[in-house]
């Protein structure tokens, strides 16, 4: 290789010279005083805003949360092995944020927004604040749309609408995801897009919703927010959050959102252990002073927004825990407050076979009647009374052999509509099929039919109706109007089903 001559070196600095970009950035920097637990304090940063990114001389990103006279405590949302007393940290000047965009449809990513799925990255189309101000007052409207869930006892009884806050509550293992991705995956083909935030659940369990979602092609219009129990707690803190602010994109653009919590108990149990070791003071069940605020900042961002804010809605369905059944307790007392209604899952129920385990006395919707359907309204009737009565009943005459035949006969249909009400997992019915079922169950057309055989009725009745009355059937699909006509002749083809038999 020749070697390079002076007049070379000469004109090489020369152009490095003119090319040179004296583009400095001034910093705010200051140093760790101490870090563990997720929590680093920082001294010598003396402007940093609550909620501000700041950024840690090996990478790792973090989030103000606690603002003292001369320090300053913050949540990592990496691994603290790289960072030790003395490491240098510096501000961004920005507030905590998510890229969003119509690209994450079908993703899985986690509370940063970052993939974690293996399909490689997602092109945002903007950035959004995590927490960002809820709609006030004048920019709302009132929930006049259903959201409909594809389960009777919850459609018929406790109707959900576009806009609405429904809490899906009761002890572990009742049923409650199932509950919420069965509403998700009844949206397909009605324009809802729906948002799953998993907040401190196993990797295993969002894998096992994620699977089921894709067999029922429930992914494509799904965005899965993902902030497992072996994150750090920063993560699972903000994952609600973010995955509102993903909601709120979709909802500015004038589309109907459904986004699940699951679940705010590990959310406010994330935020206790923050709150603690941050130095904050413990009141009831060691929950901070601010825990509401914490949960209610969040459900308020959920509304119907008015026409001249485009018509979007966040319809929002969190979980919460209860342990043995107590709903008496602060965090769920809290939540209760805070949403239109609550759907109260009962482990009796659900060990006695009765699945959705709905308990009929505790569960209510608040605002859900304004958007049923005509049709819906007129089908359901008097089935909450029904049921109610036949609970009554159920315990008086246990101990009874000798029953009149009016006890009989209201045993008989109280028996029937809890097989009705059972439903299994991914198989949600169109809203023309629980009018059918509904109307029937009025007509007490199930209550002399075996127990183990009303399910199978319920089926294939309403093939028949499908087939037999295919008009009346389309015009109550299409119209969701009950008329009478259509009422004779769902029994008629019904009636006619049964004799065939």
């Amino acid at each position: 290789m020749a070697a390079i001559s002076a007049t070379d070196i000469i004109s090489i600095i020369k152009s490095e010279i003119e090319n040179f970009d004296a583009d400095f950035q001034a910093k705010e920097t200051g140093s760790v005083i101490s870090v563990g637990d997720g929590i680093a304090r920082i001294y010598g940063i003396d402007h940093a805003q609550y909620g501000e990114i700041v950024v840690f001389d090996n990478g790792v990103k973090a989030m103000v949360l606690d603002i003292k006279e001369h320090e300053i405590g913050v949540i990592l949302f990496g691994r603290d092995s790289g960072i030790h007393e003395g490491s240098r940290v510096a501000r961004t000047g920005k507030r905590a944020g998510i890229p969003t965009g119509d690209a994450f449809l079908g993703r899985v990513i986690n509370a940063l927004g970052e993939p974690i799925d293996g399909e490689g990255e997602i092109k945002e189309d903007e950035y959004r604040p995590i927490e960002h101000e809820a709609p006030g007052i004048i920019d709302r409207k009132s929930v006049d749309t259903p959201l409909e869930t594809g389960i009777l006892s919850i459609d018929s009884m406790f109707p959900i609408g576009r806009g609405q806050r429904e809490l899906i509550i009761g002890d572990r293992q009742t049923g409650k995801t199932s509950i919420a991705t069965d509403t998700m995956i009844n949206q397909k083909g009605k324009g809802v897009i729906c948002i799953y935030a998993a907040i401190g659940q196993k990797a295993s369990t969002i894998a096992r919703v994620v699977n089921n979602l894709r067999k029922c092609d429930a992914m494509d219009y799904t965005v899965v927010v993902a902030a497992t129990a072996s994150d750090p707690v920063a993560c699972q803190y903000i994952a609600p959050y973010a995955a509102t602010s993903m909601a709120e994109h979709f909802m500015d653009q004038g589309k109907d959102v459904l986004i699940i919590y699951d679940d705010l108990s590990k959310h406010a149990v994330a935020y206790r252990a923050i709150s603690l070791l941050l130095g904050r003071s413990p009141g009831r069940e060691a929950y901070p002073g601010d825990v509401f605020y914490l949960h209610s900042r969040l459900l308020e961002r959920c509304a119907k927004l008015s026409d001249e804010k485009g018509g979007g809605s966040i319809t929002a369905l969190p979980i919460i825990e209860t342990q043995d059944g107590d709903v008496s307790a602060y965090i769920p007392t809290n939540v209760i407050s805070i949403t239109d209604g609550q759907i109260f899952l009962e482990t009796r129920l659900f060990f006695e076979g009765q699945r959705p385990a709905v308990n009929v006395g505790l569960s209510v919707s608040r605002v859900g009647g304004a958007a049923q359907t005509k049709a819906m309204k007129k089908a359901s009737g008097t089935i909450r009374i029904d049921l109610a009565q036949y609970r009554e009943l159920e315990v008086f005459t246990q101990f009874s052999s000798d029953l009149d035949d009016n006890t009989k006969a209201q045993l008989a249909h109280g028996n029937a509509l809890m097989e009705l009400l059972k439903q299994p997992l991914n198989h949600p019915l169109s809203m023309a099929d629980e009018v059918i079922t509904l109307v029937l169950a009025q007509e007490k057309f199930f209550d002399d039919v075996e127990k183990k055989d009303v399910k199978k009725l319920q089926q294939d009745v309403i093939f028949a109706v499908r087939d037999n009355a295919a008009d009346a059937y389309n015009t109550l699909a299409e119209k969701k109007e009950l008329t009478d006509d259509i009422r004779k002749r769902i029994i008629d083809a019904a009636n006619a089903y049964k004799a065939s038999r």
